[in-house]
């Protein structure tokens, strides 16, 4: 694993990341994880879910699914008519 140098830049402690590591742009977003910190890039915080998205045939739903049976309930507007009266 390799290691990165902490340095105060005026009242901020900051971290200087190694080449291979250097992010686009001049933003990330910041997560406290345990004992770490997690930094992901600002511009595609998305990407991680459309990625997930994609692993999803076309076809996932083609027999249809599985539903629960609907349960029977009383009419949002006759519940307040009840209250009313």
């Amino acid at each position: 694993m390799q290691t990165a140098k902490l340095f105060m830049n005026g009242n901020s402690q900051a971290v200087r990341l190694p080449k291979e590591f250097r992010f686009h742009g001049d933003q990330v977003y910041i997560k406290r994880m345990s004992s770490g910190v997690l930094l992901l890039p600002y511009d595609t915080a998305w990407q991680g879910l459309f990625d997930a998205l994609d692993e999803f045939s076309p076809d996932i739903f083609a027999e249809g699914r599985e539903q629960p049976i609907e349960q029977e309930r009383t009419d949002l507007e006759d519940m307040f008519d009840e209250i009313s009266s």
